[in-house]
């Protein structure tokens, strides 16, 4: 059995708000370079490499990569050998947040009522997963999430009569209803089975995987590579403005369901889908 102090974690969680917010992972930022030399139209070209830009100017003033700073969600998979000890696993997460979000100078943005509206003052709550697993670490994923991808993303429960097709509809359908609003070029995260929440779990572990990994799946694979293909040619283009590069990736991850149910969910990330991880 492993001891980690809790006070470990309260710290880890501040140093992982601190850099997902100020630094985007290499996959990504090397996505956005890459895409201001493939694109024709001028303007499209222009924003890529404002957008590439912008986050080389992020890292050398050590400011935030977007005004949004996001609401902090916190995936945590804790070894089953590990025992924490020094007080309480939530609070010591919400510390971390608080602390990184304030002496991070990062933007605040959360309200204790859906319908109050009332600041909590420091970003906590933070939306938190924890997954139990073999072993005698933890790995922790800060992934802040703003609202302007966020509010645009979707689920539905289709039958089992849907079909691949019609998943892929879905997808793009949601796509095409976002347009420039989450500020593309988008990462767009699918979670397929489960049930209502879990399919939306998976849509959001999606963004947290690296660009250039595909689903382990041959069908999976081949459905990200489609409909990468296909959202590109839809022409959105750079924050709406036209052009062929609307996403950046697409990640399906899968789980099982209910013999009655097909359930899907699309979260949409912005072209700064952040993310930082780190076992402890």
């Amino acid at each position: 059995m492993r001891e980690i102090d809790v006070l470990q974690v309260k710290n880890t969680v501040k140093e992982l708000v601190i850099q997902a917010n100020k630094v985007l992972p290499d996959d990504l930022c090397a996505l956005i370079k890459a895409a201001g030399k493939t694109e024709e139209k001028e303007l499209a070209k222009k924003i890529m490499e404002q957008l590439s830009d912008n986050l080389d100017a992020a890292r050398e003033l050590d400011i935030p990569i977007c005004q949004d700073t996001g609401m902090a969600v916190i995936f945590m998979e804790i070894g089953q050998d590990v025992h924490f000890v020094g007080g309480d696993l939530y609070e010591s997460i919400n510390g971390g947040v608080a602390q990184g979000y304030t002496d991070g100078l990062l933007r605040k943005s959360i309200v204790a009522d859906p319908f109050d509206r009332v600041n909590t003052g420091d970003n906590t709550p933070a939306v938190t997963h924890l997954k139990i697993v073999p072993g005698e670490n933890v790995k922790i994923t800060a992934c802040p999430k703003g609202f302007g991808s966020e509010n645009m993303s979707r689920m539905k429960m289709f039958t089992p009569s849907a079909s691949r097709e019609d998943v892929i509809d879905f997808v793009l359908e949601t796509v095409v209803t976002a347009g420039g609003n989450p500020c593309p070029p988008m990462v767009i995260g699918v979670g397929i089975g489960g049930d209502f929440e879990k399919c939306a779990y998976l849509s959001k572990k999606a963004l947290c995987r690296c660009a250039g990994k595909r689903n382990e799946s041959d069908f999976y694979r081949n459905m990200e590579e489609e409909l990468l293909k296909r959202i590109n040619e839809t022409g959105i283009g750079p924050q709406g403005f036209g052009g062929r590069t609307t996403a950046l990736c697409v990640n399906i991850e899968q789980a099982p369901t209910h013999i009655a149910g097909l359930p899907v969910a699309v979260n949409i990330g912005c072209h700064v889908t952040r993310h930082a991880e780190k076992i402890i």
